[in-house]
Protein backbone atom coordinates (compact mmCIF):
# COMPACT_ATOMS: atom_id res chain seq x y z
CA UNK A 1 0.00 0.00 0.00
CA UNK A 2 2.63 2.34 -0.77
CA UNK A 3 0.34 4.49 -3.46
CA UNK A 4 -1.25 7.48 -2.44
CA UNK A 5 0.82 7.53 1.36
CA UNK A 6 0.27 10.39 3.06
CA UNK A 7 3.12 12.72 3.37
CA UNK A 8 4.77 15.86 4.45
CA UNK A 9 3.18 18.94 2.43
CA UNK A 10 6.11 21.28 3.31
CA UNK A 11 9.86 21.42 3.20
CA UNK A 12 9.64 23.69 6.62
CA UNK A 13 7.29 21.27 7.85
CA UNK A 14 9.37 18.02 7.23
CA UNK A 15 12.64 19.83 8.61
CA UNK A 16 10.70 20.84 11.79
CA UNK A 17 9.18 17.27 12.04
CA UNK A 18 12.74 15.15 11.34
CA UNK A 19 14.48 17.50 13.62
CA UNK A 20 11.59 17.30 16.09
CA UNK A 21 12.30 13.64 15.89
CA UNK A 22 16.13 13.98 16.54
CA UNK A 23 15.58 16.52 19.30
CA UNK A 24 15.58 14.50 22.36
CA UNK A 25 16.40 14.72 25.67
CA UNK A 26 20.06 13.39 25.25
CA UNK A 27 20.50 16.58 23.12
CA UNK A 28 19.23 18.89 26.52
CA UNK A 29 20.41 16.78 29.25
CA UNK A 30 23.21 13.97 27.36
CA UNK A 31 25.09 16.57 25.25
CA UNK A 32 25.63 19.67 27.99
CA UNK A 33 27.40 17.26 30.27
CA UNK A 34 29.44 15.49 27.89
CA UNK A 35 31.16 19.12 26.81
CA UNK A 36 31.62 19.91 30.01
CA UNK A 37 33.57 17.15 30.98
CA UNK A 38 35.30 16.73 27.69
CA UNK A 39 37.47 19.99 27.85
CA UNK A 40 34.09 22.31 26.95
CA UNK A 41 34.77 24.39 24.10
CA UNK A 42 37.21 22.02 22.66
CA UNK A 43 34.41 18.81 22.75
CA UNK A 44 32.59 21.45 20.65
CA UNK A 45 35.34 22.17 18.17
CA UNK A 46 35.13 18.19 17.43
CA UNK A 47 31.64 17.48 18.01
CA UNK A 48 31.12 19.99 14.75
CA UNK A 49 33.44 18.35 12.70
CA UNK A 50 31.79 14.96 13.72
CA UNK A 51 28.58 16.14 12.81
CA UNK A 52 30.21 16.38 8.92
CA UNK A 53 32.20 13.62 8.94
CA UNK A 54 29.64 11.00 10.43
CA UNK A 55 26.50 12.16 11.59
CA UNK A 56 25.60 13.84 8.33
CA UNK A 57 26.55 11.17 5.80
CA UNK A 58 24.65 9.00 8.20
CA UNK A 59 21.51 10.87 8.42
CA UNK A 60 21.79 11.36 4.56
CA UNK A 61 21.73 7.53 4.33
CA UNK A 62 19.08 6.90 6.27
CA UNK A 63 16.56 9.50 5.09
CA UNK A 64 17.45 8.50 1.14
CA UNK A 65 16.81 4.74 2.20
CA UNK A 66 13.15 5.71 2.87
CA UNK A 67 13.24 8.22 -0.13
CA UNK A 68 14.06 5.98 -2.71
CA UNK A 69 11.80 3.28 -1.57
CA UNK A 70 8.44 5.24 -0.23
CA UNK A 71 7.84 2.76 1.95
CA UNK A 72 8.62 1.41 5.91
CA UNK A 73 11.68 0.35 6.94
CA UNK A 74 10.94 -3.32 6.44
CA UNK A 75 10.00 -2.60 3.04
CA UNK A 76 12.64 -0.06 1.91
CA UNK A 77 15.91 -2.23 3.24
CA UNK A 78 14.16 -5.37 1.57
CA UNK A 79 13.81 -3.87 -1.54
CA UNK A 80 17.32 -2.64 -1.03
CA UNK A 81 18.76 -6.16 -0.47
CA UNK A 82 16.64 -7.84 -2.97
CA UNK A 83 19.10 -9.08 -5.33
CA UNK A 84 21.33 -10.76 -2.47
CA UNK A 85 19.50 -11.48 0.44
CA UNK A 86 16.05 -9.66 0.84
CA UNK A 87 15.14 -12.03 3.55
CA UNK A 88 18.10 -10.23 5.44
CA UNK A 89 17.35 -7.20 4.76
CA UNK A 90 13.40 -7.46 5.84
CA UNK A 91 14.97 -9.02 9.19
CA UNK A 92 16.57 -5.99 9.41
CA UNK A 93 13.71 -4.09 9.27
CA UNK A 94 12.06 -6.26 11.66
CA UNK A 95 15.00 -5.59 13.95
CA UNK A 96 14.43 -1.72 13.84
CA UNK A 97 10.56 -2.38 14.69
CA UNK A 98 11.38 -4.40 17.80
CA UNK A 99 13.67 -1.21 18.43
CA UNK A 100 11.18 1.54 18.19
CA UNK A 101 8.95 -0.12 20.46
CA UNK A 102 11.88 -0.99 23.22
CA UNK A 103 12.95 2.88 22.67
CA UNK A 104 9.44 3.72 23.26
CA UNK A 105 9.20 1.63 26.34
CA UNK A 106 11.39 3.19 27.95
CA UNK A 107 11.42 6.99 26.67
CA UNK A 108 7.61 6.95 27.27
CA UNK A 109 8.60 6.86 30.97
CA UNK A 110 10.97 9.00 30.87
CA UNK A 111 8.58 11.71 28.99
CA UNK A 112 6.14 11.14 31.91
CA UNK A 113 8.53 11.93 34.98
CA UNK A 114 8.72 14.92 32.18
CA UNK A 115 5.23 15.93 32.15
CA UNK A 116 4.62 15.14 35.83
CA UNK A 117 7.63 17.40 36.73
CA UNK A 118 5.58 20.17 34.57
CA UNK A 119 2.66 19.84 36.15
CA UNK A 120 4.32 20.10 39.70
CA UNK A 121 4.72 24.01 39.92
CA UNK A 122 1.36 24.28 39.16
CA UNK A 123 0.07 22.16 41.24
CA UNK A 124 2.12 24.76 44.09
CA UNK A 125 0.61 27.35 42.31
CA UNK A 126 -2.73 26.28 43.34
CA UNK A 127 -1.46 25.32 46.90
CA UNK A 128 -1.88 21.72 46.62
CA UNK A 129 0.86 20.56 48.42
CA UNK A 130 0.41 17.19 48.52
CA UNK A 131 -0.18 17.13 44.71
CA UNK A 132 2.81 18.85 43.85
CA UNK A 133 4.66 16.13 46.37
CA UNK A 134 3.46 13.01 44.33
CA UNK A 135 4.05 15.11 40.94
CA UNK A 136 7.42 15.17 42.17
CA UNK A 137 8.66 12.32 43.62
CA UNK A 138 9.84 8.97 41.91
CA UNK A 139 6.89 6.23 42.46
CA UNK A 140 5.30 3.10 41.30
CA UNK A 141 1.90 5.13 40.54
CA UNK A 142 3.38 8.13 39.43
CA UNK A 143 4.86 5.91 36.92
CA UNK A 144 1.53 4.15 36.16
CA UNK A 145 -0.43 7.41 35.96
CA UNK A 146 1.84 9.03 33.56
CA UNK A 147 3.54 6.65 31.33
CA UNK A 148 0.38 5.92 29.67
CA UNK A 149 -1.07 9.82 29.34
CA UNK A 150 1.91 10.16 27.33
CA UNK A 151 1.88 6.87 25.34
CA UNK A 152 -1.82 8.66 24.83
CA UNK A 153 -0.64 11.73 23.85
CA UNK A 154 1.71 10.44 20.94
CA UNK A 155 -1.30 8.25 19.96
CA UNK A 156 -3.55 11.36 19.41
CA UNK A 157 -1.01 13.03 16.94
CA UNK A 158 -0.32 9.83 14.91
CA UNK A 159 -4.13 9.06 14.54
CA UNK A 160 -4.04 12.16 12.99
CA UNK A 161 -1.59 11.23 10.23
CA UNK A 162 1.31 12.73 8.34
CA UNK A 163 0.37 15.55 7.45
CA UNK A 164 -2.39 16.63 9.92
CA UNK A 165 -0.78 15.04 12.96
CA UNK A 166 2.96 14.43 12.48
CA UNK A 167 4.18 17.85 10.21
CA UNK A 168 1.27 20.06 12.08
CA UNK A 169 1.96 19.68 15.57
CA UNK A 170 5.38 19.98 14.75
CA UNK A 171 4.97 22.91 12.95
CA UNK A 172 3.95 24.15 16.75
CA UNK A 173 5.88 22.13 19.11
CA UNK A 174 9.31 22.93 17.66
CA UNK A 175 9.05 26.53 17.32
CA UNK A 176 7.82 26.71 21.15
CA UNK A 177 10.66 24.65 22.12
CA UNK A 178 13.19 26.74 20.75
CA UNK A 179 10.89 30.08 22.37
CA UNK A 180 11.33 28.11 25.94
CA UNK A 181 15.16 27.81 25.00
CA UNK A 182 15.70 30.89 24.91
CA UNK A 183 14.11 32.45 27.05
CA UNK A 184 15.41 30.21 29.77
CA UNK A 185 19.17 30.95 28.37
CA UNK A 186 18.36 34.58 28.96
CA UNK A 187 16.86 34.51 32.56
CA UNK A 188 19.40 32.12 34.13
CA UNK A 189 22.26 33.61 31.77
CA UNK A 190 21.71 36.77 33.96
CA UNK A 191 22.06 34.94 37.73
CA UNK A 192 25.17 34.64 39.55
CA UNK A 193 27.44 31.98 38.90
CA UNK A 194 26.44 31.89 35.19
CA UNK A 195 29.51 33.71 33.59
CA UNK A 196 31.59 30.83 35.31
CA UNK A 197 28.93 28.10 33.57
CA UNK A 198 29.32 30.01 30.01
CA UNK A 199 33.29 30.62 30.32
CA UNK A 200 33.63 26.61 31.36
CA UNK A 201 31.05 25.69 28.18
CA UNK A 202 32.33 28.08 25.41
CA UNK A 203 36.17 28.06 26.59
CA UNK A 204 38.10 25.27 24.50
CA UNK A 205 40.84 23.30 26.12
CA UNK A 206 43.19 22.40 22.78
CA UNK A 207 44.71 20.02 24.86
CA UNK A 208 42.02 17.77 24.73
CA UNK A 209 40.91 18.37 21.34
CA UNK A 210 43.20 15.45 20.07
CA UNK A 211 42.00 13.44 23.29
CA UNK A 212 41.10 9.37 21.93
CA UNK A 213 38.33 9.94 25.01
CA UNK A 214 37.26 13.63 23.52
CA UNK A 215 36.80 12.12 19.83
CA UNK A 216 34.92 9.21 20.45
CA UNK A 217 32.59 10.82 22.62
CA UNK A 218 31.92 13.18 20.41
CA UNK A 219 31.45 10.81 17.44
CA UNK A 220 28.80 8.83 19.45
CA UNK A 221 26.90 12.27 20.66
CA UNK A 222 27.08 13.14 17.07
CA UNK A 223 25.40 9.83 16.15
CA UNK A 224 22.85 9.48 19.18
CA UNK A 225 21.54 13.26 19.02
CA UNK A 226 20.50 12.90 15.69
CA UNK A 227 18.40 9.75 16.55
CA UNK A 228 20.07 7.70 13.80
CA UNK A 229 19.66 3.79 13.53
CA UNK A 230 15.80 3.14 14.52
CA UNK A 231 14.88 3.76 11.43
CA UNK A 232 12.76 7.08 12.27
CA UNK A 233 14.95 9.35 9.90
CA UNK A 234 13.73 6.19 7.17
CA UNK A 235 9.98 6.52 7.29
CA UNK A 236 10.34 10.23 7.53
CA UNK A 237 12.08 10.06 4.35
CA UNK A 238 9.68 8.07 3.03
CA UNK A 239 6.55 10.70 3.23
CA UNK A 240 9.00 13.54 1.20
CA UNK A 241 7.26 14.24 -2.04
CA UNK A 242 9.44 12.91 -5.27
CA UNK A 243 11.78 15.44 -6.18
CA UNK A 244 12.97 16.33 -2.92
CA UNK A 245 16.24 17.97 -2.45
CA UNK A 246 17.56 15.88 -0.31
CA UNK A 247 20.98 17.03 0.63
CA UNK A 248 19.77 20.55 1.46
CA UNK A 249 17.04 18.83 3.77
CA UNK A 250 19.48 16.63 5.75
CA UNK A 251 21.50 19.89 5.97
CA UNK A 252 18.52 21.73 7.42
CA UNK A 253 17.69 19.36 9.87
CA UNK A 254 21.31 18.50 11.14
CA UNK A 255 21.63 22.36 11.66
CA UNK A 256 18.47 22.62 13.73
CA UNK A 257 19.45 19.89 15.98
CA UNK A 258 22.77 21.16 16.05
CA UNK A 259 21.71 24.51 17.29
CA UNK A 260 19.14 23.15 19.77
CA UNK A 261 21.99 20.87 21.41
CA UNK A 262 24.48 23.74 21.47
CA UNK A 263 21.67 26.07 23.19
CA UNK A 264 20.96 23.24 25.55
CA UNK A 265 24.26 23.57 26.05
CA UNK A 266 23.99 27.60 26.80
CA UNK A 267 21.66 26.48 29.23
CA UNK A 268 22.25 23.59 31.42
CA UNK A 269 25.77 24.45 32.26
CA UNK A 270 25.29 27.92 33.06
CA UNK A 271 22.80 26.55 35.62
CA UNK A 272 24.56 24.15 37.03
CA UNK A 273 27.01 26.44 38.07
CA UNK A 274 24.47 29.13 39.14
CA UNK A 275 23.13 26.46 41.39
CA UNK A 276 26.57 25.52 42.57
CA UNK A 277 26.79 29.01 43.75
CA UNK A 278 23.65 28.49 45.44
CA UNK A 279 25.15 25.75 47.33
CA UNK A 280 23.62 22.85 45.41
CA UNK A 281 26.36 19.82 44.85
CA UNK A 282 27.20 19.63 41.36
CA UNK A 283 30.47 17.69 40.97
CA UNK A 284 31.26 14.04 41.96
CA UNK A 285 34.66 12.88 41.42
CA UNK A 286 35.77 16.16 39.90
CA UNK A 287 33.46 15.95 36.97
CA UNK A 288 29.83 17.22 36.18
CA UNK A 289 27.29 15.08 37.98
CA UNK A 290 25.19 12.75 35.33
CA UNK A 291 22.25 13.24 33.35
CA UNK A 292 19.19 11.79 35.74
CA UNK A 293 20.88 13.51 38.67
CA UNK A 294 21.44 17.05 37.07
CA UNK A 295 17.63 16.94 35.55
CA UNK A 296 15.96 15.51 38.98
CA UNK A 297 18.18 16.60 41.55
CA UNK A 298 20.54 19.63 40.69
CA UNK A 299 17.91 21.96 38.92
CA UNK A 300 14.85 21.22 40.90
CA UNK A 301 17.06 22.26 44.14
CA UNK A 302 17.53 25.00 42.14
CA UNK A 303 14.26 26.10 41.29
CA UNK A 304 13.13 25.75 44.64
CA UNK A 305 15.78 28.26 45.59
CA UNK A 306 14.53 30.75 43.34
CA UNK A 307 11.43 31.12 45.15
CA UNK A 308 7.78 32.30 43.19
CA UNK A 309 10.01 32.73 39.83
CA UNK A 310 11.46 29.32 40.57
CA UNK A 311 8.17 27.88 39.72
CA UNK A 312 7.94 30.39 36.35
CA UNK A 313 11.53 28.69 35.63
CA UNK A 314 10.49 25.20 36.24
CA UNK A 315 7.29 25.09 34.59
CA UNK A 316 9.04 26.15 31.26
CA UNK A 317 12.23 24.01 31.86
CA UNK A 318 10.08 20.86 32.08
CA UNK A 319 7.49 21.83 29.26
CA UNK A 320 10.22 22.28 27.14
CA UNK A 321 11.43 18.69 28.05
CA UNK A 322 7.95 17.45 27.52
CA UNK A 323 8.01 18.65 24.18
CA UNK A 324 11.15 17.12 23.10
CA UNK A 325 9.71 13.55 24.62
CA UNK A 326 6.67 14.17 22.64
CA UNK A 327 8.77 15.18 19.48
CA UNK A 328 10.46 11.72 19.46
CA UNK A 329 7.47 9.59 20.37
CA UNK A 330 5.78 10.35 17.56
CA UNK A 331 8.41 9.60 14.89
CA UNK A 332 9.29 6.00 16.81
CA UNK A 333 5.30 5.23 16.91
CA UNK A 334 5.46 6.43 13.29
CA UNK A 335 7.56 2.98 11.97
CA UNK A 336 5.29 0.65 13.51
CA UNK A 337 2.16 2.20 12.47
CA UNK A 338 3.42 2.34 9.15
CA UNK A 339 4.33 -0.82 8.94
CA UNK A 340 0.91 -2.42 9.95
CA UNK A 341 -1.02 0.23 7.51
CA UNK A 342 1.55 -0.66 4.51
CA UNK A 343 1.93 -4.53 5.12
CA UNK A 344 -0.91 -6.03 6.43
CA UNK A 345 -3.90 -3.25 5.44
CA UNK A 346 -4.55 -2.30 8.75
CA UNK A 347 -6.40 1.23 8.61
CA UNK A 348 -4.24 4.06 10.62
CA UNK A 349 -6.66 3.81 13.66
CA UNK A 350 -6.77 0.29 14.87
CA UNK A 351 -2.24 0.35 13.91
CA UNK A 352 -1.93 2.99 15.99
CA UNK A 353 -4.11 1.20 18.73
CA UNK A 354 -2.48 -2.00 18.39
CA UNK A 355 1.13 0.15 18.59
CA UNK A 356 0.04 1.69 21.91
CA UNK A 357 -1.02 -1.28 23.83
CA UNK A 358 2.04 -3.23 22.90
CA UNK A 359 4.04 -0.18 23.78
CA UNK A 360 2.33 0.31 26.98
CA UNK A 361 2.93 -3.67 28.00
CA UNK A 362 6.14 -3.22 27.95
CA UNK A 363 6.49 -0.47 29.54
CA UNK A 364 4.19 -1.64 32.58
CA UNK A 365 6.66 -4.74 32.29
CA UNK A 366 9.86 -2.29 32.70
CA UNK A 367 7.92 -0.07 35.47
CA UNK A 368 7.09 -3.27 37.69
CA UNK A 369 10.60 -4.86 37.22
CA UNK A 370 12.09 -1.12 37.13
CA UNK A 371 15.42 -1.55 39.36
CA UNK A 372 17.34 -4.03 36.62
CA UNK A 373 15.19 -3.74 33.57
CA UNK A 374 14.93 -0.29 32.99
CA UNK A 375 19.04 0.11 32.49
CA UNK A 376 19.50 -2.61 30.52
CA UNK A 377 16.82 -2.01 28.06
CA UNK A 378 18.61 1.46 27.48
CA UNK A 379 21.96 -0.34 27.92
CA UNK A 380 20.90 -2.77 25.26
CA UNK A 381 18.89 -0.69 22.77
CA UNK A 382 21.64 2.80 22.47
CA UNK A 383 25.10 0.36 23.32
CA UNK A 384 24.54 -2.63 20.04
CA UNK A 385 21.38 -1.75 18.35
CA UNK A 386 21.89 1.84 17.49
CA UNK A 387 25.97 1.66 15.81
CA UNK A 388 25.09 -2.11 15.03
CA UNK A 389 22.64 -0.78 12.48
CA UNK A 390 23.72 2.77 11.58
CA UNK A 391 26.84 0.46 10.60
CA UNK A 392 24.20 -2.08 8.95
CA UNK A 393 22.58 1.20 6.93
CA UNK A 394 26.08 2.35 5.54
CA UNK A 395 26.46 -1.15 4.63
CA UNK A 396 23.44 -1.66 2.34
CA UNK A 397 23.42 2.14 0.48
CA UNK A 398 27.24 1.57 0.39
CA UNK A 399 27.67 -2.07 -0.88
CA UNK A 400 24.64 -3.92 -1.56
CA UNK A 401 22.21 -1.81 -3.24
CA UNK A 402 22.68 -1.54 -7.02
CA UNK A 403 19.98 -1.98 -9.08
CA UNK A 404 17.78 0.89 -8.68
CA UNK A 405 20.17 3.09 -6.63
CA UNK A 406 20.36 6.26 -8.10
CA UNK A 407 23.53 7.26 -6.09
CA UNK A 408 25.31 4.03 -7.33
CA UNK A 409 24.13 4.67 -11.16
CA UNK A 410 25.28 8.29 -11.15
CA UNK A 411 28.15 9.47 -12.97
CA UNK A 412 28.47 13.19 -11.14
CA UNK A 413 31.64 13.00 -9.09
CA UNK A 414 30.34 14.82 -6.17
CA UNK A 415 27.89 11.51 -5.77
CA UNK A 416 31.02 9.19 -6.39
CA UNK A 417 33.05 10.61 -3.67
CA UNK A 418 29.82 10.85 -1.15
CA UNK A 419 29.45 7.00 -2.50
CA UNK A 420 32.79 6.21 -1.98
CA UNK A 421 33.14 8.08 1.71
CA UNK A 422 29.81 6.02 3.01
CA UNK A 423 31.98 2.58 1.50
CA UNK A 424 34.91 3.66 3.04
CA UNK A 425 35.14 5.89 6.04
CA UNK A 426 31.79 5.53 7.64
CA UNK A 427 31.86 2.36 8.47
CA UNK A 428 35.37 2.25 10.16
CA UNK A 429 33.76 5.60 12.31
CA UNK A 430 30.86 3.80 12.64
CA UNK A 431 32.88 1.12 14.10
CA UNK A 432 34.54 2.92 16.28
CA UNK A 433 31.73 4.11 17.82
CA UNK A 434 30.26 0.62 18.76
CA UNK A 435 33.08 -0.64 20.02
CA UNK A 436 33.80 1.97 22.31
CA UNK A 437 30.05 2.24 23.27
CA UNK A 438 30.16 -1.73 23.70
CA UNK A 439 32.97 -1.61 25.76
CA UNK A 440 32.03 0.48 28.08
Amino acid sequence: MTNNRDGFQSRIGFVLAAAGAAVGLGNIWGFPTQAANHGGGAFLLVYFIVIFALALPALFTELYLGYAAQANPVQALKRAWHTKAPKLGAGAGYLGLGGAVVMLSFYSIVAGWMLAHALAPIAQMLDLPKVAEFLSNDSLARNLVFTPLMLLLTASIILQGVKSGIEAWSRRLMPLLLVLLVGLIFYIGSLDGAAEGFAHYLKPDFDKVWDADLIIAAMGQAFFSLSLGVGCMMIYGSYLKPGANLGKLTLSVAALDTSVAFLAGLLIVPAIFVASHNGVEVFANGKLIGEGQLIFAVLPQLFEAMGAMGLVIALAFFVLMSIASVTSTISSTEIPVAFLVENHDMDRKRATALVTLVVAIASGTIIMNFDWLFGLVIQVFTQYQLPLMGLFYFLTLGWVWSRGNKLAESNHPGIKVLLWYIRLVCPILMTAVFINVALK
